[in-house]
């Protein structure tokens, strides 16, 4: 091989190094963003997208469970009474539940698309811990709602006092389980609202449920993002009822945002904090990470309801705007009446989950766990899909006594719980080894990228690590004939460092010419570079006359 071939092939690879580093610099900053886009162009939702039937129909069996307080010692609810109220927890009623959506229609300008969720739910038996039969006593709240919009007049107190005595109403009501969920159940004010007040009063009949079972209309009308533009777009609410904000809270409180629960954004880190629309909340609920788990051998992260999703300014200033009419709530409760037509209902994780502890004292029934009532989301941070849901949130009914109205008078303030639901979901081991593609490969593209740094540093620095190698291990004459030509370029050995003013000594002629001498030291290669300091002058002196003061040396102008 040529000299000019090899120049040629170690240029060639020099140049490959440099171009293998450049690569691998790229992905690095890269690749995750390159990978999300292709695979935002193949999972984007459309009629022929691979995520299409899925999210049209949920391929995994649903769960609906649904508790609810028996309130046992109502006859013991009255000012100086002296005993705390007594509720205890009935259920799981399990419900399986079969979703759909319905009127679905593309809105391309947008990237966008309108539907309805429409579901049935199948009561369950053997996965229930109790019947449809069981009755249960509840707070009665149309009798309280009447009663609180008739007491600025009069008139309206009379008017709601007469209706009492006439339907025989009373604090509370009973009815059974089936009743007071989807079936629902006829209420004397409720027809009688009809007549006088139609546009207050939207059903006929009072349920928790009601009437949801079957209904397009309960969750509202729904636009979200297909994510065919941004994939991190993907399955966030656009506008709910066709409005980008509520109205039930102010500011940010009342946008519309957040995911409906099938779609979360990708590439997620262990500070972020996701997003939920929750329609019969009117408002995005906030999940912040708290711990990385496994699903079937899946890393995921999990994001938790804390009390940022219950607060109203006292921990977290941005969620001040969630107090209503200048009313805040302590900590673990969120009013959501101007959601529920006007009703007193709060919101809070259930048996009062991270809410403050006068919610417990003033009552007895309820203990909140962790396990049990903790409102999480389980997702694979690199494609930002559900693995694992669990948990929900609590209605509680906020009873005050209502200045002359007979029953309501002689009552104390109490925050009464009423019924708290939770859906249960955790993917199959099948879908979740669809699922950890994903981090692979990512992890692959991580793997190449670092190849490629590797390979190029290799290739890069190969000759130049030969040559000072070879350089090293080469005989001391050789050394001296590199070094001879740096003192054309005026190096000054009384500026050098220690070891290179080893190596010159400097001498002025008679001519007035600096003579620079270049004084070699003994070398073994066994040892390296040094000086025997046992050697003798003489014959040191015969071993730095290599150059000597009065030969020919090099001369520096």
């Amino acid at each position: 091989m040529t000299s000019r071939v090899r120049h040629c092939a170690r240029l060639g690879i020099v140049v490959l190094g440099i171009f293998c580093i450049a690569s691998g610099i790229y992905l690095f900053r890269n690749w995750i963003e390159m990978f999300t886009r292709m695979r935002g162009k193949e999972m984007a939702l459309s009629p022929t997208s691979r995520s299409y039937e899925g999210w049209k129909i949920s391929p995994l069996p649903l769960n609906f469970d649904v508790y609810i307080f028996n309130w046992t010692n109502p006859e013991d609810f009255y000012v100086g009474s002296g005993i705390k109220p007594r509720f205890q927890q009935l259920g799981p009623y399990r419900f399986r539940e079969s979703p759909d959506k319905v009127d679905i229609a593309w809105h391309n300008q947008n990237d966008s698309v309108s539907f309805h969720k429409k579901a049935w739910f199948y009561f369950d038996a053997a996965g229930s811990n109790g019947s449809l039969s069981d009755v249960i006593t509840q707070v009665n709240t149309v009798t309280h709602i009447a009663a609180k919009r008739a007491a600025d007049s009069w008139v309206g107190r009379a008017g709601v006092n007469i209706a009492i005595r006439m339907y025989g109403q009373q604090l509370t009501v009973s009815r059974t389980a089936e009743e007071m969920l989807f079936k629902g159940y006829e209420h004397p004010f409720i027809k009688l609202g009809k007549v006088l007040r139609p546009d207050d009063v939207p059903y006929v009949r009072v349920g928790f449920q009601y009437p949801r079972n079957g209904s397009t209309s309960f969750d509202g009308d729904i636009n979200m993002f297909t994510g065919a533009d941004d994939i991190a777009k993907m399955g966030q609410i656009h506008t709910w009822n066709n409005m980008t904000h509520t109205g039930a809270f102010e500011g940010t409180c009342g946008q519309v945002r957040g995911s409906m629960g099938e779609f979360f954004p990708p590439n997620l880190s262990t500070n972020d904090s996701v997003y939920m629309y929750m329609p019969k909340m009117c408002r995005a609920v906030p999940l912040d990470y708290t711990e990385t788990v496994t699903v079937h051998g899946v890393t995921a992260y999990k994001f938790s309801g804390t009390e940022h999703a219950v607060d109203n300014g006292t921990l977290y200033p941005e969620a001040s705007c969630y107090c209503v009419g200048g009313k805040c709530p302590p900590i673990g409760v969120i009013d959501v009446s101007r959601c529920s037509f006007n009703a007193s209902v709060y919101m809070s994780y259930p048996h009062f989950y991270k809410a403050d502890p006068r919610f417990l004292e003033d009552l007895e029934g309820l203990q909140p766990e962790q396990e049990k009532h903790e409102f999480f989301m389980t997702l694979e941070p690199n494609a930002g899909v559900p693995m694992d849901v669990g948990g929900g949130f609590q209605a509680n009914y906020f009873i005050e006594p209502v200045p002359g109205i007979s029953i309501y008078e002689n009552i104390p303030k109490l925050m009464i719980p009423m019924i708290w639901c939770e859906e249960r979901v955790r993917v199959t081991e099948e879908i979740a080894n669809d699922i950890a593609l994903v981090p692979l490969i990512v992890l692959l593209g991580q793997i190449v990228t670092g190849i490629l740094l590797a390979g190029g540093l290799i290739c890069t620095c190969w000759y130049p690590t030969r040559q000072v190698t070879h350089f090293c291990h080469s005989d001391p004459k050789a050394k001296a004939s590199v070094l001879r030509p740096l003192t054309a370029f005026g190096v000054n050995p009384t500026a050098a460092t220690a070891p290179v003013a080893q190596l010159f000594r400097t001498n002025t002629s008679a001519s007035g010419n600096e003579r620079v001498g270049v004084r070699l030291l003994d070398y073994r290669r066994d040892s390296g570079l040094r000086e025997e300091e046992s050697v003798g002058v003489s014959e040191r002196s015969q071993r730095e006359r290599l150059i000597s003061v009065d030969s020919p040396d090099v001369i520096v102008r």
